[in-house]
């Protein structure tokens, strides 16, 4: 495998189905990812292949530090859809297993999730700032995906939301503890359970969002934060680890919540069924409306 680190303004590190990274010279170099949606279905969403492309990222920065080699010092998630961050987990994957009576394969794909979104959150605290990206709209397992992240830049016209209350579901890989950080548990019960589809600017307003700036201007507004950040890194970094240790993504409650998780999926009423199907007709490319999400 190539070096990470190497100073490259285009050179691709990561070259899989969905995901793609590389070097952006920057204030400081920055690993810039990006997934492109399924191939298969057109839909931008964490099928365990993606799930599995993000965890060999992760892998790959943590296997520079162990070797010794200059580590990087951020990463950026950005998704390639021209409307979506993420419509989140793999809703027809879930139909199958509920259908199949499959409980495990459903856990065993959960559990890939809440380690990846544990590795973006927990991993390389001391030495890496991670930021999310997001120039559409970000849902379920998107929106975690999104919140693992250390700094969260929005463009005006994304919109966020939970919507597997819907179907009788919640989600499953760290929204909870991830909301809770930022907003309180009380109030991160009530955005994980009232379907409601939020403006970038109502979350900037509550917190959850660190910047929101104008249709098109996402990547400029990263280029800025990585320039007055890298101005006192050393700082920064430290007070970022200091707030980990703080209030860190909790493992063990993870897999509680997957666990609780997968017992509700597998217990779901025809009435609940009939909601997903509905939902994952109308995730289909060109069928994807807010409004009707939240209705």
């Amino acid at each position: 495998m190539t070096p990470l680190n190497t100073p490259l303004t285009t050179a691709t590190r990561f070259d899989h189905k969905r995901v793609s990274s590389q070097i952006r010279n920057l204030a400081m170099p920055v690993l810039w990812t990006s997934f492109a949606p399924d191939p298969n279905t057109g839909l931008q969403n964490f099928t365990a292949d993606l799930v599995d492309e993000f965890q060999n990222v992760i892998e790959g920065l943590r296997s520079e530090a162990c070797i010794g080699k200059p580590p990087l010092r951020y990463a950026v998630v950005q998704s390639r859809h021209p409307e979506y961050f993420s419509v989140g987990g793999d809703l027809h994957f879930f139909r199958e297993c509920i259908q199949a009576r499959q409980a495990e394969r459903l856990y065993t794909y959960s559990m890939r999730c809440l380690n990846l979104l544990h590795g973006w959150s927990a991993q390389m605290k001391e030495t890496l700032t991670s930021i999310s990206l997001v120039q559409g709209r970000a849902l379920g397992g998107g929106f975690e995906m999104a919140l693992s992240t250390d700094f969260l830049i929005a463009e005006e016209q994304s919109t966020f939301g939970f919507p597997e209350i819907m179907f009788g579901l919640f989600p499953c890989t760290g929204a909870m503890s991830l909301l809770s950080d930022r907003i309180g548990a009380r109030q991160a019960e009530r955005m994980m359970t009232n379907k409601k589809i939020y403006r970038a600017a109502e979350l900037l307003d509550m917190g959850l969002i660190d910047q929101v700036c104008g249709k098109g201007e996402g990547e400029m507004a990263v280029e800025q934060f990585v320039a007055n950040h890298s101005s006192r890194l050393k700082a920064r970094l430290k007070v970022q680890a200091s707030r980990y240790r703080h209030s860190p993504l909790n493992h063990d409650e993870g897999v509680r919540i997957v666990e609780d998780w997968v017992e509700t999926a597998m217990s779901l009423t025809p009435e609940e069924l009939r909601s997903l199907d509905m939902l994952i007709m109308m995730q289909r490319p060109g069928r994807e409306e807010d409004a009707r999400l939240a209705s």
